[in-house]
């Protein structure tokens, strides 16, 4: 199989890399974003004419935190629609066999049932922090499943649930919540300070996906033969942000006080999936937050070590 990773540097993009492979018979077609523009159509569509990749998987996006969002919500939603409709509508001009395009739990209205099923989607208003993200994300979605629908291609997404892992961006401001505490932790150990600001109240409670595991779950959806549209992929298990600042701030080994700025928005209140789909087809996740946490920091420390740290 001939394999074109969308996004192949991002933090998705390359544990999607690790996992292929390992995989027999695959072969990778990569390019990074200086080489190929995805929200560029005819750069896309030429890309698709000469490579001919037999499957795709479409891991690249514009994302970022809650501050990111708030401030470049034009950005976000311009990039991630064109980057959706460049890559599906390319596959299918192209004759791609089978596509999978990665949304996120941000899809789901922000006062859906806990945990969130499927079918919740569009059943209410989106959180207003990443409604830009979530739009362009449920066009994507849509549009895999319409192409399915009307064309007969086997298109289809996964939403996964917060994801954290190797590769991960720590910029202080456009960061999400895990890395960003990583990196708070890490420096304020480092530089001896007694006391680091977490934001908000640290009472909403989040679900947290290693990205390992979520590629393990992505070659799995490709080896179903009749995958749903769309499905979540997740622990089923969450965890406050106060317990996770407070874990953060063990495995990083920060002895100081954690002070909460409740000024800072909390956002949603809660984003657990409904992950009994994935479930009942024969896929759960492995890797346990404490012990992806310790392997997040230890490929934090890495990075750093080796100046490629992102963010």
């Amino acid at each position: 199989m001939k394999l074109f990773i969308a996004g192949h540097n991002g933090m998705v993009g390359g544990a999607l890399v690790r996992r292929f492979q390992a995989e027999a018979g695959v072969e990778l077609v990569l390019r990074t974003r200086r080489e190929l523009d995805l929200t560029n159509s005819a750069a896309v569509d030429a890309f698709y004419a000469a490579e001919k990749p037999d499957a795709a998987i479409i891991a690249a996006a514009k994302v970022g935190g809650i501050h990111a969002n708030h401030t470049y919500p034009a950005d976000f939603l311009y990039d991630n629609l064109a980057i959706a409709a460049n890559c599906i509508h390319g596959a299918h001009r192209a004759g791609v066999k089978r596509l999978l395009f990665l949304g996120s739990s941000c899809i789901y209205p922000k006062h859906a049932p806990q945990p969130m099923p499927e079918d919740c989607l569009l059943t209410g208003a989106l959180e207003p922090t990443n409604e830009a993200y979530a739009i362009a994300k449920i066009a994507g979605l849509k549009l895999a499943q319409y192409y399915r629908k009307q064309h007969g291609v086997m298109f289809h997404s996964a939403m996964p649930t917060n994801l954290y892992g190797p590769g991960d961006n720590y910029h202080p401001q456009n960061s999400h919540v895990l890395p960003a505490l990583i990196r708070r932790f890490h420096e304020a150990k480092a530089t001896g300070q007694t006391e680091v600001t977490a934001w908000g109240t640290g009472s909403p409670k989040r679900e947290f996906l290693h990205v390992d595991d979520l590629a393990d779950a992505c070659a799995f959806l490709l080896g179903l033969e009749n995958p749903p549209d769309w499905i979540n992929v997740g622990t089923g298990t969450d965890v406050s942000i106060r317990e996770l600042t407070e874990q953060v701030a063990a495995v990083t080994g920060f002895p100081g006080k954690i002070a909460w700025d409740t000024s800072k928005p909390d956002g949603t209140p809660r984003k657990l999936m409904d992950v009994s789909r994935l479930a009942g087809l024969g896929w759960r996740a492995r890797i346990s937050l404490e012990d992806g946490l310790r392997r997040t920091y230890a490929s934090f420390l890495a990075e750093q070590a080796a100046g490629n740290l992102r963010g």
